[in-house]
């Protein structure tokens, strides 16, 4: 039942605190991270959180919920349909 796809969007908030701090909620999965890069994906997009000493402090996938510490420098959303259309290769070859 984990394998269907989620039919209602959980809400999306992004909180971050001092920049050290960042709380995310409608997260469905998490695609990689190390020390200076989080790659979550959200109902929203897939969201890029950059910095330094990054550490995932917590995750629930059920309900959504993300905690973040470390130094953050940077956010960024890539559109949800960049990760649907497959590579940049395949979608200019269309």
């Amino acid at each position: 039942m984990q394998d269907e796809k989620r039919t209602v969007k959980l809400p999306h908030n992004v909180i971050m605190e001092d920049r050290k701090k960042l709380t995310v909620s409608g997260v469905s999965d998490v695609d990689s991270f190390d020390d200076n890069t989080v790659v979550i994906y959200t109902d929203m997009g897939e969201l890029t959180v950059k910095g330094d000493g990054l550490h995932i402090s917590g995750l629930n996938i059920d309900t959504g919920d993300l905690s973040l510490t470390g130094n953050i420098y940077g956010l960024m959303y890539t559109d949800d349909n960049r990760r649907k259309g497959g590579s940049f290769l395949s979608r200019l070859l269309k």
